[in-house]
């Protein structure tokens, strides 16, 4: 298992932020192994045919199913919203040695892949054919979902900052995942390998990703140490609409303001409402005005962007709806 030991600094320093890049090799591992991921098997399904004639064989080599990707191709992000580009920058300022050592590294009692020598020998010339691939498996997997993907992290992130705000660490680990558990000072992630490590002031960041469902995965020093988990709501990520609103529910509002409230059981932008319920934003504004000001729904400024969520009425009235 792997021990964060932290210190009240620490619980202080948790913070939150989500990664394009993070989401694009989770991706990879989804496409290596779908039946370990089934929720995502409609993105498979619509990706694999823009994906015929990719060379993504180094991709594919560095990044399995399972156990150690290269800590190189997956920096922590440095802000709450972060690029893509800039992201992609930092991979390709990483050091050769840097990239060879870690295309090399290998457990104990588990050999180095065939033809990773090969790689490390030539870690400039690795690096660079790296980057040109991820950015153009970028282009062609992540990037056309990127929208409602976003829309889901930043949700979840919005919910976690206000989970800690009010019950501080407990409140933000105890439903992360089945895998993490909260203990005193300590939080523990279940792996098949053990690791301990004192925070001493660095603290944790949390960084929700779609694709890393249904595992986590963690960064351990000496990177800023890290857990991905699945965001709430990753389920609805592939669901073209919302279930029906329960017509006690739709006759006090209206069908589509049922809808929008039910749909806000995790937070969403505008955009996503709109997609999701097959409307246009203009709309789904015009809605949302009227629940914001019948006190049902809030919003929240997340860099450019309004992502709303129901109140605690909104919650009660959605509640009171649903059938016993």
């Amino acid at each position: 298992m792997i021990e964060f030991v932290f210190t009240p600094d620490d619980v202080a320093r948790v913070r939150f932020a989500f990664s394009p890049l993070w989401e694009l090799v989770h991706g990879l591992r989804v496409l290596a192994d779908p039946s370990g991921h089934a929720l995502h098997l409609p993105w498979v399904r619509q990706v694999l045919p823009r994906l015929r004639g990719l060379d993504r064989g180094l991709l594919d080599e560095l990044i399995p199913a399972e156990g150690y990707v290269p800590d190189f191709l997956t920096p922590p992000p440095v802000t709450p919203l972060p690029d893509f580009a800039a992201e992609l920058e930092t991979v390709r300022a990483t050091r050769p040695e840097v990239v060879a050592e870690e295309i090399l590294w290998a457990r104990p009692g588990n050999p180095v892949r065939p033809g990773r020598q090969a790689m490390a020998d030539d870690a400039e010339r690795t690096l660079e054919r790296v980057v040109d691939q991820l950015e153009r498996f970028w282009a062609l997997a992540v990037e056309p979902y990127w929208e409602p993907i976003r829309d889901l992290l930043e949700g979840d992130v919005l919910r976690r900052s206000r989970a800690l705000a009010a019950h501080g660490a407990e409140g933000v680990f105890a439903d992360l995942h089945r895998g993490v558990a909260w203990r005193t000072d300590t939080l523990v992630v279940d792996r098949p390998w053990s690791f301990r490590s004192e925070l001493r002031g660095r603290g944790l960041l949390l960084a929700p990703s779609a694709f890393v469902w249904p595992r986590v995965s963690v960064m351990v020093p000496p990177y800023q140490p890290m857990l991905s988990y699945p965001p709430l709501g990753v389920a609805t990520l592939w669901e073209p609409r919302p279930a029906a609103p329960p017509d006690a529910l739709a006759a006090l509002l209206g069908r589509r303001r049922a809808q929008l409230l039910a749909a806000l059981e995790t937070p969403a932008s505008t955009t996503d409402l709109a997609r999701r319920l097959g409307v246009t934003a203009g709309a789904v504004s015009q809605h949302l005005g009227v629940l914001r000001a019948c006190g049902l729904v809030t919003g929240h400024r997340l860099g450019r962007r309004v992502l709303y969520a129901r109140t605690a009425a909104g919650d009660t009235l959605s509640a009171a709806g649903r059938p016993p």
